[in-house]
């Protein structure tokens, strides 16, 4: 049998990134999740911050750790897979992944120390301190890894010498108008993936009627949260598609499923693309709609892929399906947070238990987002490693072989799979025990703070 290692490698990275983008999708949000828990309670005093805290903090510490495990093994791959992207880019990849390394991995490492175990060692104000540097730090991290991401789909500020390519404009390439909207983009979409979690833990416990002030609380903060930021997330979505239609028009083709080119162009809602056939089977499409999306008119000319040479279109069926995906997640959040918030608002929330049944199934929808909205950037990005750079098929190291591939494949499915078993059976344990109760006082003892009593019962 015919192994091909540039098909496997790109299967395997495929997998390794899937696996590790979905803890620092969490993480992030996460940590700023924690800090303003830690400031709400240095603010109010009300011990109820603090158990939730305290909560979210060991399920943070795992989501944590294995995400570091995981995203290690993503920069091997580049010198043993991808020998000529790491020969011929690496004077632009290796300081972005570095920087990552030094400025964001480092500090986030380093005061997470005092945020794990620095409690009861450093004043509150040093701690709440640590948790924001926590939370700047996972921050920073995206950063560079989408500065680096950014620059292979769009390449800027760099020149050829000696078929390698260098940086020329360093401004350029962490800061330009492409990076400018797909961090943004990913910030938001880790922030709602955390936002869509608290909401699922906090209907969870309510349904179960346990750990109530909690679930209230998280529920509630939840809500507000992702009510907030998906509206924003819609509108820097459709920003980054604007790049992907100016920059990237077979791919902007392919995610439409568009075939050939159209004036004024449809929009195709749904349907079965036939790449064979270069047609869609069971085509649900709305007249003039693809104009509108695409440049803001209704009659705009739009590209359709056979105006593309065959050689340079990306895959039709992923992007297509995978961006319908990440945007009917976006819907189902957007009905979620302002439906729960209404109810909330009529005084309906906790008693109606079909919405709370509702926001509980919907905490993978955050996951399902990212990884879709990844598979559509990447895919989509076919058959260009670097954007009319370098293209995949050229960038794997030239001695690699299939079989080598496959059984570091296999290797790496058994051990994520091992992984991936015993973390999410630990942190299912830990959500299901939940935030601890809170500890009475000792007897005769009185509180210095009488009202704070009544209060932590809420």
């Amino acid at each position: 049998m015919d192994l091909d290692p540039v098909l496997l490698s790109r299967i395997q990275f495929a997998f390794v990134v899937s696996f590790h983008i979905i803890f620092p999708a969490f993480t992030i949000g996460l940590a700023a999740w924690l800090a303003v828990l830690e400031a709400a309670h240095l603010g109010s005093g009300r011990e109820i911050y603090r158990r939730i805290f305290e909560f979210w903090m060991k399920v943070f510490a795992v989501s944590f750790g294995m995400g570091v495990v995981t995203g290690i093994v993503m920069a091997f791959q580049f010198g043993t897979n991808w020998g000529v992207l790491a020969e011929k880019m690496g004077s632009i990849q290796g300081p972005l992944l570095g920087y990552e390394g030094f400025t964001a991995f480092m500090l986030e490492a380093t005061v997470f120390g005092v945020m794990l175990l620095g409690r009861d060692r450093v004043s509150p104000r040093v701690y709440l301190f640590a948790c924001c540097m926590v939370a700047l730090g996972t921050m920073f991290s995206s950063f560079w890894i989408m500065a680096n991401n950014s620059w292979m789909q769009v390449p800027v500020g760099h020149t050829v010498v000696d078929g390698r390519v260098v940086p020329s404009d360093w401004w350029a390439i962490v800061a330009g108008p492409v990076m400018a909207v797909r961090w943004p983009h990913m910030l938001l979409g880790a922030f709602l993936t955390t936002g869509m979690c608290i909401i699922a833990t906090g209907a969870w416990y309510l349904l179960r009627h346990v750990h109530r002030a909690e679930g209230q609380l998280m529920l509630d903060w939840g809500l507000g949260l992702v009510a907030v930021l998906i509206p924003a997330q819609l509108w820097v979505g459709h920003l980054t598609g604007d790049y992907v239609h100016r920059h990237q028009p077979a791919k902007f083709a392919a995610i439409e499923a568009r075939w050939h080119t159209e004036q004024p162009a449809r929009e195709v809602l749904i349907a079965w693309p036939d790449e064979a056939q270069e047609r869609n089977l069971l085509a649900l499409s709305v007249p003039r709609l693809g104009s509108f999306i695409a440049s803001g008119t209704w009659d705009s000319r739009e590209l359709g892929l056979t105006d593309f040479p065959q050689a340079d279109r990306p895959p039709v069926l992923i992007p297509f399906f995978a961006f319908r995906l990440m945007v009917g997640m976006g819907l189902v959040m957007l009905a979620i947070a302002w439906g729960g918030l209404l109810l909330r608002w009529r005084g309906r929330l906790a008693q109606a238990r079909w919405f709370l049944w509702c926001a509980f199934l919907s905490f993978p929808s955050g996951f399902v987002a990212v990884l879709s909205g990844w598979f559509t950037a990447e895919v989509g990005r076919q058959p260009w490693v670097v954007y009319g750079l370098l293209r995949t098929a050229d960038a794997v190291t030239p001695s690699l072989r299939g079989i080598d591939v496959l059984v570091s494949l296999v290797g790496y499915v058994l051990v994520y799979a091992v992984l991936m078993g015993f973390g999410l059976r630990y942190l299912y344990k830990l959500l299901r025990r939940g935030p601890d109760a809170p500890q009475p006082l000792p007897p005769g003892t009185t509180p210095s703070r009488p009202m704070a009593v009544a209060v932590e019962a809420e």
